[in-house]
């Protein structure tokens, strides 16, 4: 991560670079898009790691994680055509996941009304499941990042995602959420403050700061 950092803050010298990965990446989702399967495994070997980290960070480590992945590259190959290189296919990508990821969280509000007023006997807990860790301590920290988190609204979580947790840059941020940069700047504020209050408040804070001596 500290590495993608140092690359995205070096200046348009590596516009040129840039140019070039994307007219690779063009011929990449072209040779897929005209059914070569090597090319789109490529794509996904490429891109899959990203996406799961985008995906974990939005709805925490459950079941629908991998669903959710698989869904995105599904979409992905089906949208090929729409791919022009305007921005890189990771910014492509990750949009798709971030916006399935939206889709998923608003059906478990959904759920979670239908529950508290009975309206369905059976439906599966959509809630985070809890990692396999033998510290308690551990768990009971995990938990509280990621209730945190979860708190946040929607649009901040996204942004906290993707730059604090995927280490995109502020302006890859921008590119993928459609938004100006100043707008990722005032989310992120927001949603730190937040999270640093509340963290502050239930002691994780001092948890943090105990695990890392």
């Amino acid at each position: 991560m500290a590495a993608h950092r140092a690359v995205s803050a070096v200046p348009a010298r590596n516009g040129r670079a840039e140019h070039t990965r994307n007219v690779d990446e063009c011929t990449l989702v072209e040779q897929a898009h005209r059914g070569d399967e090597r090319a789109f495994r490529q794509i996904v070997d490429q891109h899959l790691d990203a996406v799961s980290r985008t995906v974990t960070g939005m709805l925490g480590p459950s079941a629908e994680v991998d669903d959710v992945v698989q869904d995105v590259f599904i979409k992905l190959h089906a949208n090929l055509a729409t791919f022009r290189g305007d921005a890189t296919l990771r910014t492509f990508v990750t949009r798709m996941a971030i916006n399935r990821s939206l889709d998923v969280l608003r059906r478990r509000k959904r759920r979670q009304w239908m529950q508290s007023w009975g309206l369905t006997s059976e439906l599966e807990a959509a809630g985070a499941t809890t990692p396999a860790h033998t510290n308690l301590e551990k768990q009971d920290l995990d938990k509280r990042l990621r209730g945190a988190l979860d708190s946040l609204p929607e649009k901040q979580r996204t942004v906290v995602v993707l730059r604090l947790i995927e280490g995109l840059s502020t302006e890859e941020t921008a590119r993928v959420l459609d938004i100006k940069y100043g707008t990722v700047l005032s989310r992120l504020k927001r949603a730190t403050d937040y999270l640093r209050e509340r963290l502050s408040e239930n002691g994780t804070l001092d948890m943090l700061e105990e695990e890392q001596l």
